[in-house]
């Protein structure tokens, strides 16, 4: 059920005409609970797509969220004054068909292709708020498929604590890189949760899962993570707790969102140990991720240890090259930096690759998630357009 896993929660997912496939595409979550909450998390991308720049302005007004309406098959971005209004009247939509909520309640997202957001899109999300609000239902399965691009595969996750629930569904499969991904979340939590502690728990729950995920180092411009809570349950956990269990969901699903990347041949998983600093270490498991030779080298299953060292060389993190342990698939083929065990000793069929860098620095550690260069990726994004 992902968004309505939590009490308090009435969620549906149609076909609003928006794909040319007829595919579902428009997506309604409202939080109905007697303590409401909500928090955002945005792309850092400067240039930012209509809905984002409403739902900043929502949230900035200080209120509380109720809803949020999602469409894939149209980013509505770089459209013009036309596309911030197509929102407003979107908004304001939603408030029309759902009691109780004002249009500034509404938060908006949209996934697809930049630059499409014209008179057909408009008609069709506006002509598809009625139908999905009509189906919204406390015991929804079919939002998570509305908000698919790319992606191969649905993507939820729920999380079970003492008398309360976590419920979630997002979507990407390509641009994954810091600043989130390609990538649209939706949270949601029946635990009584005020809107400091649920802001604090969602930044720390996707600065350590959803941007640590580099799959080509492409930033998008539509990123939006919303968490909601009802408060249906009554129940009130600690801090500690509920940013544990809100971290154990984003960390699910940023797995999945890897593990469906476009056109990947390995679901790489690049843990650095032993740096001076937190920020150390995600700065060289960033700089491994981003490297096209290492990226193509795990494509092409050669554990070519040396284009690591290149690689983490570039970086200002603190360590000396010549005491950096690398290891694949638990096979340590480098240490102080120069060989260890033969090559032909590491297997890289496995889709999941696990590569190891010990910088012998401090204690600090990180891990950051990508995926390998295929020919696949680059002829799935060569003629996404079409």
């Amino acid at each position: 059920m992902s968004v309505t896993y939590p009490l308090g929660f009435r969620a549906a997912g149609v076909a609003a005409g928006i794909k040319s496939s007829g595919k579902p595409d428009l997506a309604l979550v409202v939080n109905d609970g007697p303590e409401p909450s909500c928090a955002v998390v945005f792309t850092q991308n400067r240039a930012q797509a209509h809905p984002i720049r409403w739902s900043r302005s929502v949230m900035a007004a200080g209120g509380t969220p109720r809803a949020v309406l999602l469409n894939s098959g149209g980013a509505n971005c770089f459209t013009g004054d036309y596309g911030y209004e197509t929102v407003e009247l979107a908004a304001a939509a939603v408030a029309a068909e759902v009691r109780g909520i004002r249009a500034t309640d509404v938060l908006v997202c949209s996934t697809g292709l930049i630059g499409s957001g014209g008179e057909e899109f408009r008609a069709s999300v506006l002509g598809g708020v009625p139908l999905v609000s009509a189906a919204l239902a406390a015991d929804d399965t079919t939002a998570p498929a509305a908000i698919l691009t790319t992606d191969s595969v649905t993507k939820t996750a729920t999380h079970e604590g003492e008398g309360w629930r976590i419920g979630a569904m997002g979507k990407g499969a390509g641009m994954l890189a810091p600043g989130l991904a390609t990538m649209l979340v939706v949270v949601t939590t029946d635990a009584v949760v005020p809107t400091a502690v649920l802001d604090r728990a969602l930044r720390a729950a996707v600065a350590s899962t959803f941007n640590r995920l580099d799959s080509d180092g492409c930033m998008s411009t539509n990123d939006q993570v919303t968490a909601f809570a009802s408060g249906q349950s009554g129940v009130t956990p600690t801090e500690v707790e509920f940013t544990a269990g809100l971290l154990a969901v984003c960390d699910d699903l940023a797995e999945q969102l890897q593990v469906d990347a476009e056109g990947a041949g390995h679901n790489i998983h690049i843990m650095v140990e032993g740096a001076a600093t937190e920020a150390d270490a995600e700065e060289v498991g960033r700089a491994l991720a981003r490297n096209n030779l290492f990226k193509a080298a795990i494509a092409g299953e050669d554990p070519n240890w040396g284009r690591v060292l290149a690689a983490i060389g570039v970086t200002d993190a603190s360590f000396d090259p010549y005491f950096v342990d690398v290891s694949f698939n638990g096979v340590r083929l480098c240490t102080a930096g120069g060989p260890d065990r033969p090559v032909s000793e590491c297997d890289l069929s496995p889709k999941r690759t696990e590569v190891l860098i010990e910088l012998h620095a401090g204690d600090a550690t990180a891990r950051i998630r990508t995926n390998d260069l295929t020919v696949d990726y680059v002829r799935e994004n060569s003629a996404y357009a079409s």
